[in-house]
């Protein structure tokens, strides 16, 4: 053993001293290589871990959206156009292909990756209460980019359902001394007055109208949910919520834990 510590110390360059030999147990335990001893431990964390998951009672399931059928009524019409869209330096087979959904409150094209298929079931015809059902499938499941987009197909597909049937609203909430909005040029332009030195004017998107019942509150409306959410999130970037006062523009429920400041 003084042999090995020797050896030791001439590589480390420490200077050597020898001990009385160490006891049998720490001994064994230092003549393990360290490799061995983490390895161990690693084995020992993971068992433990994973006993630890076992004591759940919860049966562990995963979410599987694209699966899910969608149902949607009589009064929508999809129809889906295997037509591909040319793009330059774009294979025909990768173009995507286009899927039109009308609805009471209008129309909305999705763009549909080629590897996507979709089936649908007609109701009875004879059962004005019946729903159609379309479900969303994909070529190969095992494919990671296919089993991405899976999920993400279907849960447009519903969104654009629901967005022409019975649309999306976002509410906004003004808080501050003075926070106001208004419409202005036929409705077509919010005017913000948030503190600045001049007002913030905002033109409306295409698709989406406004609505200002209160000052401080504000109502966004429109039939694609991604335009309407863009677009007030791009309205809250003029006054963020801040945790200090509790001032900004808030989003439907949002709200944000107070802070205290700094006290001398």
């Amino acid at each position: 053993m003084c042999k090995h510590i020797f050896l030791i110390s001439r590589l480390t360059k420490l200077p050597f001293s020898p001990r009385a030999p160490a006891p049998v147990a720490q001994q064994e335990r230092l003549d393990t290589p360290i490799w061995l001893t983490i390895a161990t431990k690693s084995l020992c964390q993971a068992a433990a871990t994973q006993s630890r998951r076992l004591i759940h009672t919860s049966v562990p399931t995963l979410s599987h959206i694209g699966r899910k059928p969608i149902t949607y009524s009589q009064e929508i019409k999809i129809e889906h156009d295997l037509t591909p869209i040319l793009e330059p330096r774009i294979p025909s087979e990768l173009n995507n292909t286009t899927l039109t959904v009308t609805g009471p409150l209008g129309k909305q094209q999705l763009p549909i990756k080629p590897f996507v298929k979709l089936n649908f079931e007609p109701a009875p015809k004879d059962d004005p209460n019946a729903e159609n059902t379309l479900q969303v499938t994909i070529e190969d499941e095992k494919e990671k980019k296919q089993k991405a987009m899976w999920g993400t197909t279907r849960a447009l597909i519903n969104n654009a359902i629901v967005g022409v049937s019975d649309g999306y609203k976002v509410h906004l909430r003004l808080v501050g001394v003075g926070y106001r909005g208004a419409l202005e040029n036929n409705n077509r332009t919010l005017s913000l007055k948030l503190g600045y030195s001049h007002p913030i004017l905002m033109d409306l998107p295409e698709g989406v109208s406004c609505a200002v019942p209160q000052p401080n509150r504000i109502v966004l409306q429109g039939i694609n949910l991604q335009h309407v959410t863009e677009f007030a999130a791009k309205i809250q970037r003029w006054r963020k919520p801040e945790p200090y006062n509790q001032k900004g523009i808030f989003i439907n429920d949002e709200t944000i834990k107070k802070k205290e400041g700094k006290k001398k």
